[in-house]
């Protein structure tokens, strides 16, 4: 098993086939088109675990600054293949993201994680010590 940054279109095409169980509503176009202008805006990051050469866990993440949060890294996106579940991948893209904020000199991690996602939710809370700490909210324009 080894975790890689993703840094190329054909590694984020390899990716999709994970990343595409979390967002259902993107086809592979757009997927690539919002990474491609994620990563040259907003810095984003996607990184994934290779077991056997497959990728079977990716992340997507980006640095941050708010009054709120002060400098801190926001987890986008966390996957593991559905077949591959609780074996520990989502922790160790955690702890991979935990170790990057903090060679960066960030505050802080945050995620946001759906309202009916229960046992994610006790994950973030039970085994990798986060707190919950707000509500998030959306209006579609």
């Amino acid at each position: 098993m080894k975790i890689k940054e993703l840094t190329t279109e054909k590694e984020w095409q390899e990716a999709y086939k994970v990343m595409c169980q979390l967002r259902t509503h993107l086809d592979e176009a757009a997927y690539i088109d919002l990474v491609k202008e994620a990563v040259k805006v907003e810095r984003y990051h996607l990184i994934a675990i290779y077991k056997e050469g497959e990728i079977i866990a990716v992340a997507g993440f980006k640095p941050m600054i708010t009054l709120y949060y002060g400098r801190f890294v926001w987890v986008c996106d966390l996957v593991t293949d559905k077949q591959k579940r609780s074996k520990g991948y989502g922790e160790h893209l955690l702890s991979y993201i935990h170790q990057w904020a903090e060679r960066y000199q960030f505050e802080s991690v945050a995620l946001s994680s759906g309202l009916q996602r229960y046992s994610t939710h006790r994950f973030y809370e039970e085994k990798m010590d986060y707190t919950k700490v707000s509500f998030v909210f959306r209006k579609k324009i």
